[in-house]
């Protein structure tokens, strides 16, 4: 039966169409599994970054200074265990690999519970596990890089990216909403019971999951795997061009995110719930950002993510006089959608271009090189609030945040083209 615009009962929207075929890859079992324990890890690590800052900012000692201290050694240990967490996953099976991680992070967050809830809670310790965390950090993610093209075709792997970050993102936004009423109500202490709980479950389905190749063999010392990994990564000057403003991106993003923010929310927004507003509205943008990244196919992929990347620094420039929470909330949104955008075409990029045996310790180069001077703008981020005031402070992180836009300049990144290319094999 025909209605009267000349269309089926049955008819969909390009769009809506679109959508169904990118969630129909869902009904792959082991891509299904990998998005649900994304979802419920990022779910549980959403509520993490509250419970902490607020918790230390809470307890005897606590102060920007000692916030920074925590961060910086959850950071140190997921910068010098990059590389050898790469190395590892290209050797071994990536999922056991995220399943021992995974393990890890959830002892380490129900240890640093207990120290909130009977009232224990030092900086020291709390310093000690946060890099527990961070070591967990480092096998994680250029095993879960590596693990992706495992589980979905090529045709498949610019969506399977998507899938992947909106389950994050949306998890990243339940999390975030929770943690801010947690940390309000039950305090802490409850609020990291929760994210080990999910750190736990989202190892119960990693181990689930079926990779499309078997483990290779280890052929090389570990010296000689990470001397092959850099030669594969610096043979792309792209990726090299990328990472190195990523680095220098990184520390402004990572100190507004991790101290200057909840601070200046501390001091001239209204505490918890309105850092909370904010992060929240951030991963709203994440959501529209993926919905983006599910339906934009640019042949040129990093012109067009080089091109977004500096819009996610504007919320940043708007905490420093600091604006009306609307205005910080609204420009948040905006730089979620830029970061997923990029994330999901660079994710991509890399799968795409990198061969599938080396493909893990190129991610952990990547990984390394852009995290690698983190620690120095969290360690910093306190003395420089003393120093000069946070929104300075806040001012310069927001010019440190802007210069990955200079990618633009790098030819290779201008014309990197989408798909495989032949002389590049796939997983499995």
């Amino acid at each position: 039966m025909v209605d009267d615009a000349g269309a089926g009962p049955d008819a969909a929207s390009p769009v809506s169409r679109h959508w169904r075929e990118d969630l129909r890859l869902l009904r792959q079992r082991d891509l299904a599994l990998l998005v649900g324990s994304r979802f419920v890890s990022v779910l549980g690590s959403a509520i993490a970054p509250i419970a902490l800052a607020f918790g230390v900012l809470g307890i005897p000692g606590g102060s920007p200074t000692a916030l920074g201290l925590v961060l910086f050694c959850a950071a140190v240990p997921r910068a010098l265990f990059m590389l050898l967490g790469g190395v590892a996953a290209d050797r071994s099976g990536r999922a056991r690999l995220m399943v021992l991680a995974e393990t890890v992070a959830a002892v380490a967050q129900l240890a640093a519970a207990a120290l909130f809830l009977t009232g224990h809670a030092t900086v020291p310790w709390l310093a000690v596990l946060a890099a527990v965390g961070g070591v967990a950090t480092a096998m994680f993610f250029p095993a879960f890089t590596g693990l992706v093209p495992e589980v979905a075709d090529d045709a498949e792997l610019q969506s399977a990216n998507a899938l992947l970050r909106l389950a994050s993102n949306v998890a990243g936004i339940l999390g975030t909403a929770v943690g801010g009423v947690l940390v309000a109500t039950v305090g802490s202490g409850w609020a990291l019971v929760i994210d080990a709980v999910t750190f736990a479950v989202s190892a119960v389905l990693l181990r689930l999951v079926r990779a499309h190749r078997p483990p290779p063999e280890a052929k090389q010392g570990t010296l000689a795997d990470l001397r092959d990994g850099w030669q594969e990564f610096t043979a792309r000057r792209w990726v090299v061009v990328i990472v190195v403003l990523a680095a220098v991106s990184n520390v402004g993003f990572s100190a507004a995110l991790g101290v200057l923010g909840p601070v200046q929310a501390d001091a001239a927004l209204g505490g918890a719930g309105p850092w909370a507003v904010i992060v929240t509205a951030f991963g709203l943008g994440t959501v529209a950002g993926v919905v983006v990244a599910l339906r934009l196919r640019p042949n040129r992929p990093l012109l067009v993510a080089a091109a977004v990347a500096p819009v996610l620094v504007l919320p940043v420039a708007a905490m420093a006089p600091p604006t009306p929470l609307a205005v910080i909330a609204g420009l948040a949104f905006l730089g979620g959608v830029a970061a997923d955008v990029f994330g999901v075409l660079w994710d991509t990029a890399l799968q795409q271009h990198v061969p599938g045996e080396s493909l893990s310790r190129v991610s952990a180069y990547d990984w390394f090189g852009s995290i690698a001077l983190v620690p120095l703008g969290l360690a910093a981020a306190g003395p420089l609030v003393a120093a000069v005031g946070v929104e300075t402070a806040i001012w310069v992180a927001f010019g440190l945040g802007v210069v990955p836009v200079l990618a633009l300049l790098d030819p290779e990144v201008r014309g990197l083209r989408a798909g495989r290319p032949a002389d590049v094999p796939r997983p499995g």
